[in-house]
């Protein structure tokens, strides 16, 4: 991983693009560069995925948590949480033309484009794989959420060669595959169509099959590519083919409405399911992205409101950093650092940093303290990288 300080005006930078710009030559993976055009709406969306990234994992609310910053129950619908991880993957979708185009710009063959997506893809898995590995204390490899965005992000970059309508027939066979799978896969003791939380058919191929590979997420690639191959239409829409921004406002609004409507009327079959990925749940995900993207793109490309988003863009810009530096961080010294406390019991940085404000001001409002200074601990530190023109991506 490297870093150098761009001399341009800040932009931001994610996982899978940048916005089109002529160049000579393809830089390296992790570079650190601020190309001249981005699309603020997109920034400041991926920025509030961010957020909630490390809002959902990281509250210390206790009881007073909210439900909406909670993941829902089995079978029990969407909550807010439910949607970041969904958001994320699209948002990745989006950037695919950007990205294409800032290739074809700089005079990348097709086929070291596909090379360039498959390095993307690897540093992502093995960031992924380095996350999970501190996690567990030894070097380990499996499909976990960096895992996963990585090789949806491959599939979804790669068929970008297809054409739109094409493009969208492949999305809905994968969706359509995966939901064959839920319903027609009989599970030994339950049956076919059994869709409980320890009997279903995702749950019978990790144990059976996946889990001794440790690739229980395998299935899982079918929708969450089906997720950034429809982001990959957002974003055609988004560089030109919509006609004017107040048309692309509305025609994210409306595509949005009637993806989440689809998602909810095919949820009378299927659950809204976030943790088996359910065709419903994609759609319904989907759906309400693009329409909090409308109307985000509303306020900023046609209200032309845009220093309330500088906080979102700061967090935006180094969303691959904001993502992987505060889980290491939060492993290996808010967890393992620390000092012994009164009563000679060892208590990390983390339990330390949280007793100082629950000490004084109780479970709820010092839980609430301590949440509010870690998200503003890590806005300071994005907001240096923003300040040095930083951008870390892969």
């Amino acid at each position: 991983m490297t870093t150098t300080a761009s001399r341009e005006a800040p932009a931001p930078q994610t996982v899978a693009a940048t916005a089109a710009r002529p160049g000579p030559r393809d830089l390296p993976p992790f570079r650190a560069e601020a190309p001249s055009k981005r699309v603020l709406s997109l920034d400041a969306f991926r920025g509030l995925a961010v957020f909630g990234m490390l809002l959902v994992n990281n509250k210390a609310l206790g009881p007073w948590t909210p439900a909406q910053l909670t993941h829902a129950g089995w079978n029990q619908g969407i909550h807010l949480a439910d949607l970041v991880y969904p958001w994320f993957l699209l948002i990745v979708g989006v950037a695919i033309p950007y990205s294409e185009a800032s290739a074809r710009g700089r005079g990348v063959s097709r086929w070291g484009y596909a090379l360039k997506v498959v390095h993307r893809a690897a540093i992502l898995v093995l960031l992924g794989c380095l996350i999970n590995s501190s996690y567990a204390r030894h070097p380990m490899f499996d499909l976990g959420v960096l895992q996963l965005i990585g090789f949806a992000y491959l599939a979804g970059a790669l068929l970008y060669g297809l054409p739109l309508a094409g493009r969208l027939l492949v999305a809905a066979e994968l969706l359509a595959a995966h939901w064959v799978l839920l319903r027609f896969l009989p599970v030994p003791g339950a049956g076919v169509g059994a869709l409980g939380p320890s009997q279903n058919p995702i749950a019978y191929l990790n144990q059976t099959y996946l889990g001794q590979w440790e690739l229980e997420n395998v299935p899982a690639v079918l929708p969450t590519a089906a997720l950034v191959v429809i982001g990959t239409a957002i974003g055609d829409g988004l560089r030109s083919r919509w006609g004017s921004e107040r048309r692309k406002v509305g025609l994210l609004l409306a595509g949005g409405l009637a993806l989440a409507l689809a998602g909810w009327l095919w949820s009378l079959d299927l659950p809204l399911n976030k943790r088996l990925w359910t065709g419903p749940f994609i759609l319904f995900a989907a759906g309400w992205g693009a329409m909090v993207l409308g109307a985000v793109h509303f306020l900023t490309e046609v209200k032309r409101h845009r220093r309330w988003v500088f906080p979102l863009q700061v967090m935006g810009v180094n969303a691959i950093t904001a993502f992987v530096l505060p889980m290491l961080v939060n492993i290996h010294v808010l967890r393992e650092w620390g000092w012994r406390g009164a009563e000679g019991a060892f208590l990390s940085l983390q339990q330390h940093w949280l007793g100082l404000f629950t000490g004084h001001a109780g479970a709820g409002l010092g839980g609430l303290l301590y949440t509010t200074s870690y998200l503003l601990a890590w806005w300071l530190v994005l907001f240096y990288l923003y300040r040095k023109r930083i951008y870390l991506r892969v």
